[in-house]
């Protein structure tokens, strides 16, 4: 599937991380978002009804970076995707998370983790479980 909704640089601070420091003082996250779905009809009638409204999703992730706690970012860009797929409507998404201010010795802009998750695979998976 080629059509996407893109939600790029949601930032929102949160408390993850392994070391102790990471989870008792907030630090910023950065969120980017490819929600692949079926757009062709939002695009041809442009009925806001035809299409996935962002605003929930952004508030459902920003909610979850804000209030959750993982020790990585892995489990956190998961629990993501989980979220963003509940709407029937996004067939995959890919979640990357940045951690902006990592506490590293070395001067890096971020680190950062990226999943693809499909709803194929999220169903198969849980049928696993």
């Amino acid at each position: 599937m080629s059509d996407a909704i893109e939600i790029r640089g949601l930032r929102v601070l949160g408390t993850h991380g392994v070391l102790e420091e990471e989870k008792l003082r907030a630090q910023p996250f950065e969120v980017d978002l490819v929600l692949e779905a079926q757009l062709e009809d939002a695009a041809d009638s442009d009925d806001v009804a035809k299409t996935i409204d962002y605003g929930p999703i952004i508030s459902s992730v920003r909610d979850l970076v804000a209030t959750g706690h993982f020790d990585l970012l892995e489990s956190l860009a998961g629990a993501v995707a989980e979220s963003v797929l509940s709407d029937k409507r996004v067939q995959a998404v890919t979640v990357s998370v940045r951690k902006l201010h990592p506490p590293l010795a070395a001067d890096v802009a971020s680190v950062g983790v990226r999943l693809v998750r499909r709803r194929s695979e999220t169903v198969a998976t849980r049928q696993l479980s």
